[in-house]
């Protein structure tokens, strides 16, 4: 992390706010550009100092989140998680229309204690129907599981990293405060502004399939436009000579070569 220090004071080391900008500028760039491609980014920060924020930035641009314990295969064994999160719909269907009363009591309980882990655990990638784009990582020293299994699968990884962390396991370092509440607010408002930014770019396909039938036709109607002239000279060049001194846009009382004089204009011959 030398690079990113400033300076040393009463045994703390000073962060340098340039190299702070630098990074978030190019998390900014490459999160909008991912999610423009349609990809979602997914947030992790399970440190107690970063639950809320996560949470209340995943929420607002409507992205998938982990605040609680990072559950081993998250990613790499994705398939697991998903059957996991079927089972949450069964339990909590189950609750709903009153289903869970006919088991016994100790069953019930059971069942209680397993919805309540699941949707502790798993409630924030609840929609996340399959793996992201990117992960936002809050404290990489913290989520060196998910960072690994992001390697693993070559998911591009945007970490905020304090100087106890190592920059070589983010794609994207962010020097910053990862202990203090207001940095990790700060650096997540940003990245949520770049988010909301990459999904106003986003095009649906009924709007794509839309602006390419407008551009043919578009096209059509030029091509034709620049036929109907062609055809028109074509047509005065196949016209014989007599024709085309014949046709109206041949003034009056003009000579036009190899057209045909008037009969009165004739002098009259003597036998």
């Amino acid at each position: 992390m030398s690079p990113y220090i400033y300076g040393k004071r009463n045994l703390i080391h000073i962060i340098d706010i340039r190299e702070t900008v630098k990074g978030l500028l190019r998390a900014k760039n490459f999160v909008s550009r991912m999610v423009g491609t349609g990809k979602d980014v997914l947030f992790v920060g399970t440190k107690r100092q970063a639950k809320a924020a996560v949470v209340e930035c995943a929420t607002r641009v409507e992205m998938p989140y982990v605040t609680e314990r990072w559950l081993g295969g998250t990613l790499t064994n994705f398939r697991t998680i998903r059957s996991r999160l079927g089972r949450l719909d069964e339990l909590e269907a189950e609750a709903a229309d009153g289903t869970i009363s006919e088991y016994s009591k100790k069953a019930i309980a059971s069942r209680t204690r397993e919805l309540r882990k699941i949707k502790r655990n798993l409630e924030g990638i609840r929609k996340m129907d399959k793996l992201p784009g990117a992960l936002i990582i809050i404290d990489v020293h913290r989520e060196h599981i998910a960072v690994r299994e992001a390697r693993k699968l070559h998911i591009p990884t945007v970490c905020l990293i304090d100087t106890d962390s190592d920059p070589d396991f983010a794609d994207i370092p962010i020097p910053g405060n990862d202990d203090a509440m207001r940095s990790i607010e700060v650096i997540l408002s940003h990245l949520g502004e770049a988010v909301e930014a990459g999904k106003r770019g986003r095009r649906s396909p009924e709007g794509a399939d839309e602006d390419a039938s407008q551009a043919t036709r578009r096209s059509e109607r030029g091509t034709t436009a620049r036929a109907e002239p062609q055809a028109e000279e074509s047509d005065s060049a196949d016209k014989p000579p007599a024709e085309a001194a014949l046709s109206p846009r041949a003034g009056e009382g003009e000579k036009v070569p190899g057209a045909v004089a008037d009969s009165s204009m004739v002098p009259e011959t003597t036998p």
